[in-house]
């Protein structure tokens, strides 16, 4: 993959070709899906003992539990997308943080993670981690002086989010890295919300991008899949623990369904942010919406980063409104383009209520300090939209019957 750190095409171009060789026989203009859980080999004389190989990559096609051709397709157009050495494909995006902590902490190790990031990932660091002896802070990461204070010896990871799910709160990402290099601590990014489209953290100084692919990068809801895209000795690292010992590696069949995904990525996003801004911008001016959130709003607190990190907006929209149960329950009764479900990133458009006192119950665990800041994006609670590829238009008009 070195072609990914000096790309020969627009990024464009890539989500189309990288990794992407017409079959030698067939010569089909689509790529193959390989079915098949083992490959025969003929192995010469130490080729294939434990200590011959460092990157299970590297190997020719052996077992699907740690690669197979169709997965190493997607795995390379990943990390062309991400501008990186290499990645590894999981078969969800919390399989690729498993892999990742997991991979990389030991008992003994310190972990700084976003004090606002998705809940499961969250939980993970919180409920989980410490059981293995792993010592966790939480951290606001948009002030790097709490960041610099809270790194310890034995800090290992920075682990960021941007935007931020749910508040959609940016990292200066070049400047954490900054610190984190400084400091000698890797920094891996969860982009999902982003995508590669939007914002490329390993060009910004990132160690480790992550991804849940099952949103906006494989975009049709049909398919689970994660995945880590960084430099190939990482890389090689996390693979030959997650895909040897946990199991976690994605099927062919999801990562040819995420690969179909991906050959609409671009066009995809500039149709869903350019909708999400309309969107927003209508939102802001209703008189029952108390607050916008939305990185291509110049009322967004940090709209002067996302101008600078950020190519779109993106496709994800949060808002405060009064009555907030009420609403809510017109969206899951009454809309008809607005899917009232939990994820993000379909080609339909979603929408769901993150009531703040639920999440401070279930998911975090705040000091005072964090709880203010938490609400000053989201008060008692925000109603979450994805956007789809409907028209704007009617997508505000739905919700304008929604919002009476």
């Amino acid at each position: 993959m070195s072609e990914s750190k000096s790309p020969q095409y627009c990024p464009e171009t890539l989500a189309l070709s990288a990794g992407f060789v017409p079959d030698h026989q067939t010569k089909t203009t689509t790529p193959d899906i390989t079915m098949s859980v083992n490959h025969c080999f003929v192995p010469e004389e130490g080729s294939f003992s434990a200590n011959g190989i460092e990157d299970l990559a590297d190997a020719p096609f052996l077992y699907a539990g740690w690669t197979n051709p169709t997965v190493r397709q997607l795995e390379q157009r990943i990390a062309a997308l991400e501008c990186t050495d290499d990645a590894y494909a999981t078969m969800t995006g919390m399989a690729a943080l498993s892999a990742v902590f997991f991979s990389l902490l030991r008992a003994g190790d310190h972990l700084i993670i976003s004090d606002v990031c998705y809940a499961a990932v969250y939980e993970l660091a919180r409920d989980v981690l410490p059981d293995y002896g792993i010592e966790v802070t939480a951290v606001n990461l948009t002030d790097l002086d709490a960041v610099v204070q809270a790194i310890r010896p034995n800090t290992r990871l920075i682990h960021a989010e941007s935007p931020c799910n749910p508040l959609l709160r940016l990292t200066d990402l070049a400047q954490l890295a900054h610190v984190a290099k400084q400091h000698q601590v890797l920094l891996s990014v969860d982009s999902t919300f982003a995508t590669p489209v939007i914002t490329r953290p390993a060009v910004l100084g990132a160690d480790l991008v992550i991804h849940s692919l099952t949103k906006f990068i494989n975009g049709h809801g049909d398919a689970l899949g994660g995945c880590v895209a960084g430099n190939k000795a990482l890389i090689a690292q996390i693979r030959s623990r997650a895909a040897a010992h946990f199991g976690a590696t994605i099927s062919a069949q999801n990562a040819w369904l995420i690969m179909r995904g991906i050959e609409t990525l671009y066009p995809r996003m500039k149709t869903i942010s350019d909708s999400a801004h309309q969107i927003a911008q209508w939102l802001e001016n209703h008189p029952r919406v108390k607050q916008v959130n939305y990185p291509g709003l110049t009322s967004h607190p940090q709209y002067a980063l996302a101008q600078e990190q950020m190519a779109y907006g993106g496709g994800i929209i949060v808002f405060q409104v009064d009555a907030l149960d009420d609403i809510a329950q017109r969206f899951a009764r009454d809309a008809r383009l607005f899917y009232y479900a939990y994820s993000i990133g379909h080609q339909r458009s979603l929408a769901v209520l993150l009531k703040t006192a639920d999440l401070m119950t279930s998911t975090y665990r705040m000091t005072a300090e964090q709880e203010q800041q938490f609400r000053h994006y989201a008060g008692d609670g925000v109603l979450r939209l994805s956007i789809g590829l409907e028209n704007p238009h009617d997508l505000i008009e739905e919700l304008e019957q929604l919002l009476r």
